[in-house]
């Protein structure tokens, strides 16, 4: 059975500084585990309540006590996994998703799984932004997270090392019509404060997605929904 230390450890993992101190990150299902360990991510060891299903890898037995006190679910699965973290640069591609500011992390993780589906398969996120290894960015991505690289950087500055268009997601934004782009820079900002002024000034190309018609009374979308419909229609 696990150990008082190792137990400390595991609920550490939901904290930043320490998946930062130790490189490690938690996963919890099975479903995201066995993505996680068909990636490149090297486990470390699993941790579960029904260890045979695991005897092909490191694991340990975990008691219920042991796992409702660890997880960060409401109804644990049964499943826990540590994983490292893993060493990684930004990849020259010709479409580049990023994020000013986003904070919630269900819509980090519900971009992620949207940009694994789309074939993105990195991120462009500001340092202010809500951590990627978030217990629960994790299990909003459900696994995808395993595929889609996020990298926290200086946004003024690596879009302005790109020679490519830059869009970006406004409301005041032309109405973007269904066309293949093959290369740009698409920037979306937080649902509450929208693009920074400073990054707003070097957008190119205002973008937006048209109500159905003038009478329709909601004001915004879902960062993570207008995300899809976008990219659905320059990944056509």
């Amino acid at each position: 059975m696990v150990t008082k230390n190792q137990i400390k450890f595991l609920k550490g993992l939901s904290q930043k500084k320490n998946r930062i101190k130790s490189k490690k990150i938690l996963v919890e299902g099975d479903k995201i585990i066995r993505e996680f360990i068909d990636s490149d991510y090297k486990l470390d060891k699993i941790y579960s309540t029904e260890p045979l299903k695991y005897q092909n890898y490191p694991n340990q037995k975990l008691s219920e006590k042991h796992l409702k006190s660890v997880s960060n679910l409401k109804s644990p699965s049964g499943d826990l996994a540590v994983f490292n973290l893993k060493d990684k640069a930004i990849e020259n591609e010709k479409i580049y998703i990023v994020l000013d500011g986003i904070n919630d992390p269900g819509n980090l993780g519900t971009i992620i799984r949207t940009c694994d589906w789309f074939g993105i398969y990195q991120i462009i996120c500001s340092k202010n932004s809500v951590d990627c290894f978030s217990p629960k960015v994790i299990q909003s991505s459900m696994g995808s997270s395993s595929r889609v690289n996020v990298f926290y950087v200086d946004i003024l500055e690596f879009i302005n090392s790109k020679n490519i268009p830059i869009y970006g997601a406004v409301l005041s934004g032309e109405k973007l019509k269904n066309e293949i782009i093959n290369n740009g820079i698409f920037v979306f900002g937080s649902e509450s404060n929208g693009i920074s002024e400073d990054i707003l000034k070097n957008i190119e190309y205002k973008i937006k997605i048209p109500k159905y018609d003038k009478n329709v009374k909601t004001d915004s979308l879902n960062l993570s929904v207008s995300l899809g419909i976008i990219l659905s229609k320059i990944r056509i």
